[in-house]
């Protein structure tokens, strides 16, 4: 896909953007970031359940989010099942759009959880005005599209109709998307999540201080990402207060992994990733103990969980 080509240079623009930028606001983004809420927000119900065992078939749908005079494609991918189903957000990387994480994100649908992916309006493959300061934006624009989504719960006559578990929801995220998801923890925190999954991503822009209920977080990044540091993931990692955990991928770049289901670490990353959801989601303990088997061996990837 010569598409995701893209992905390095507008990250690069990104983290020289943001960093040009020190101390003063952004001039060309929409809405400043909120600021952070209080971190005494109650603690979320524990869960506890066993996660499904077999594959589902997947349906897939569109929405249009609308925000500010923001208009944000969705691409929804739901199990065909009776559910509840979890649900996850995930928020796509510069330069890219939510079909070019299918194979990892079908891999999630398939087990038993709903994706909600945004195509956002200035940092997508098909931006008419690709505006790379826009991902300050972008925390706003998935949790308007949470919102939307699990509305979808109650609509009279919506196919997913009682079919939504809103009190298990996850954000995930790739580079940018993975900021997004930074963002969703910290300066704009969505009491909603239960967990994030922060790929290849960092903190910029969005501050260390994470905020509310305390919710598990994996981190996964590659010790050979020369658009997003692995120190600058690690640094974000490390200061998250609550249960968490990072897989490393020793030969890794910043996207292979996830992109595409031929590159060596797939695997590694979609089942840890994976078990990770059903763990964090739907309560099952037997899938939060397979995670270090996921990971494999310390050649491709390595685990250090402190779930």
């Amino acid at each position: 896909m010569r598409r995701l080509a893209l992905a390095g240079p507008l990250a690069a623009a990104l983290l020289a953007g943001l960093v040009a930028c020190g101390d003063e606001p952004p001039v060309s983004t929409t809405t400043a970031p909120p600021t952070a809420p209080s971190a005494a927000a109650p603690t979320l119900r524990p869960i506890t359940g066993t996660a499904p065992s077999h594959a589902f078939d997947v349906a897939q749908r569109k929405l249009l989010v609308q925000r500010d005079g923001r208009s944000i494609p969705v691409t929804v991918w739901y199990p065909q099942g009776p559910g509840p189903f979890p649900v996850v957000l995930f928020s796509h990387g510069l330069g890219t759009s939510p079909v070019d994480y299918r194979p990892l994100l079908m891999r999630w649908a398939r087990a038993g959880f709903t994706i909600a992916a945004p195509t956002y309006p200035q940092t997508s493959s098909g931006s008419r005005q690709m505006n790379v300061l826009d991902v300050l934006n972008q925390p706003a624009d998935a949790s308007a599209t949470l919102d939307q989504v699990l509305a979808l719960n109650r609509k009279a006559g919506d196919p997913l109709r009682g079919r939504l578990a809103t009190d298990r929801v996850a954000a995930a995220g790739h580079s940018a998307g993975g900021i997004t998801t930074v963002g969703l923890f910290t300066v704009a925190r969505d009491d909603r999540l239960r967990a994030g999954v922060v790929l290849a991503g960092s903190s910029l822009g969005m501050g260390l201080t994470y905020a509310g209920a305390p919710a598990p977080m994996l981190f996964v990044h590659g010790q050979r990402d020369t658009v997003v540091k692995y120190a600058d993931g690690k640094a974000a990692f490390d200061a998250v207060p609550w249960p968490k955990a990072m897989l490393t991928l020793p030969a890794a770049g910043h996207g292979e992994a996830l992109l595409s289901s031929e590159d060596g670490a797939f695997t590694a990353v979609a089942d840890t990733t994976l078990d990770f959801l059903r763990w964090s989601l739907y309560g099952d303990a037997a899938a939060k103990r397979r995670m270090t088997q996921d990971a494999g061996s310390g050649s491709v990837a390595r685990l250090d969980s402190r779930l």
